[in-house]
């Protein structure tokens, strides 16, 4: 997962980039990077969160009325600074690119942009072959001026021939700034602006938090398949370039990776985790346990756990204090890192568990380490009994679409019942969301979607190129040690990692 920002406009743009880019550093905290442009590029990018990367001889260098900005996690190839974005080309015309999500069709695309684009790539990110392909398909339009009929027939082979999940920023020297998004919308990417009495300044980003805080008023979201040109004179072009669209946004950046005061498609991230909490409530009224105490894993459960407490009629209490200087564990990199971090991500208040029947709420259970650690801790702060609830239904897929989720082995759900793994973790009891009921709580913010990308619950992937050697391949980019089939039917060969 990334998040991406791109800003035009009649004033400087990199503070702008450099504040939006804070509000989205939850999505990407491996790498980070930025792009402006007043007639030439001025380029800083590398390893580290936001405030490492750019110092202030980096902002005086950044001159720009024009310009983008990215903050990186990898999903696929290594962590090798060089990978941080934004990518560049100088032909044709000199084009600057930032991406969030993961191609599918990887390695078919890079073997045509070497052998048969003639084009160099430089390191093994599906990011940088993306560029290259637009950039050869911008250079077969042969003509030295490029104009929004041009660009949207060069784009419409660029979405014809790229598979997979893609929400992108790309900026043309000397011509303007360019939005487009998968026909799918598997990724999420947000247009807003901002009037004055001469001019109107355009934005795009990944979550609607960065235009609230710069000032921007929402218009919409990109369309499936849309691509929208913004030219050196501020004027917006747009044309749907993919010819089939349909609406399938990631069901995953409601349940954690979104910030809560974000709307992504037409919904409240907070009002959608509100509902999870409600519907998840319905399932342990039923089971009829002596609860005394409602305890969310901050902060992505928080809001669903407030709604839960309720509706059992308990109360809510933050039992667990979170150390806001340590990173969020799901992203970083490396299994090792994320065990590491957990102790002290978290400390539980003694004076809220002790001697209680405690009901600990997180966002989901992945392979289970973290869960485990945390029931560990309540447990040995006096709780008499110890129940898990987690908000999303059990994951047992790997995403292609851009979340670094772990192999299937790796999955706890895949291996274990739900009793089971409530006995792995150390909890009297879990309780998973039904699948159904997410879908619900998310689709009620807008009904018009039909269907949700929920392939890491489902297996369902909604883009019909996901094969086993795809799947695959995308474990083997994680570094995911390959097992057996038959070994993973057995329990205790299972690695929580």
């Amino acid at each position: 997962m990334c998040g991406i920002l791109g800003i035009h406009s009649n004033h400087p743009v990199a503070q702008e980039l450099y504040d939006g880019l804070m509000m989205l550093q939850h999505r990407g905290q491996d790498a980070a990077g930025m792009v402006t442009y007043d007639g030439q590029l001025h380029i800083k990018k590398g390893d580290g969160l936001v405030t490492e990367v750019f110092k202030t001889e980096d902002m005086v260098r950044l001159q720009g009325n024009m310009g983008m900005a990215h903050v990186r996690y990898p999903t696929a190839g290594t962590y090798d600074s060089a990978e941080a974005q934004p990518f560049y080309v100088n032909a044709p015309f000199g084009i600057t690119l930032i991406h969030n999500g993961n191609l599918t069709n990887t390695k078919t695309l890079r073997e045509e942009v070497i052998e048969k684009n003639r084009r160099h790539l430089n390191t093994q990110s599906d990011s940088e072959v993306l560029l290259n392909v637009m950039a050869y398909e911008i250079g077969a339009l042969k003509t030295s001026k490029l104009d929004p009929e041009g660009l949207f027939k060069a784009m419409g082979h660029v979405l014809k021939r790229v598979k997979g999940a893609y929400s992108v920023i790309a900026l043309i020297a000397g011509y303007g700034l360019l939005a487009f998004r998968d026909p799918k919308a598997i990724r999420p990417l947000i247009m807003g602006e901002r009037k004055d009495d001469l001019y109107t300044d355009t934005i795009f980003a990944s979550e609607s938090v960065a235009l609230d805080v710069l000032g921007y008023d929402v218009i919409r979201d990109v369309k499936p398949g849309e691509v929208i040109f913004v030219d050196m004179q501020g004027k917006v072009h747009s044309k749907i370039c993919a010819k089939k669209t349909v609406m399938n946004p990631c069901i995953f950046e409601y349940v954690y990776f979104a910030r809560p005061d974000s709307m992504l498609d037409g919904i409240s991230v907070y009002k959608a985790r509100l509902r999870m909490g409600e519907k998840l409530a319905k399932k342990i009224k039923a089971a009829k346990l002596d609860i005394d105490v409602v305890i969310p894993v901050p902060s992505t459960s928080r809001h669903a756990a407030v709604p839960l407490a309720y509706e059992l009629g308990v109360k809510y209490r933050e039992g667990l204090v979170k150390n806001r200087y340590v990173g969020r564990t799901f992203i970083m990199p490396g299994q090792s890192k994320r065990t590491s971090s957990i102790r002290r991500k978290l400390n539980p208040i003694r004076l809220e568990i002790e001697g209680k029947n405690i009901l600990l709420v997180d966002d989901s259970i992945v392979r289970g380490n973290t869960s485990r650690k945390i029931v560990e801790m309540v447990r040995d702060m006096g709780a008499k009994k110890v129940y898990f609830a987690s908000c999303a239904a059990p994951l047992r897929h790997p995403c292609v679409y851009g979340i670094d989720m772990p192999s299937r082995q790796e999955f706890i759900a895949n291996t274990l019942t739900a009793s089971e793994t409530a006995r792995k973790i150390g909890a009297d009891a879990l309780f998973y969301q039904e699948l159904e009921d997410l879908a619900e709580a998310v689709r009620e913010g807008n009904p018009k979607i039909k269907r949700f990308c929920m392939a890491c619950f489902d297996g369902k992937y909604v883009t019909a190129d996901v094969t086993e050697e795809v799947l695959r391949a995308a474990e083997e980019s994680r570094g995911a040690a390959q097992v057996p089939s038959e070994v993973l039917a057995k329990e205790k060969q299972i690695p929580l990692l």
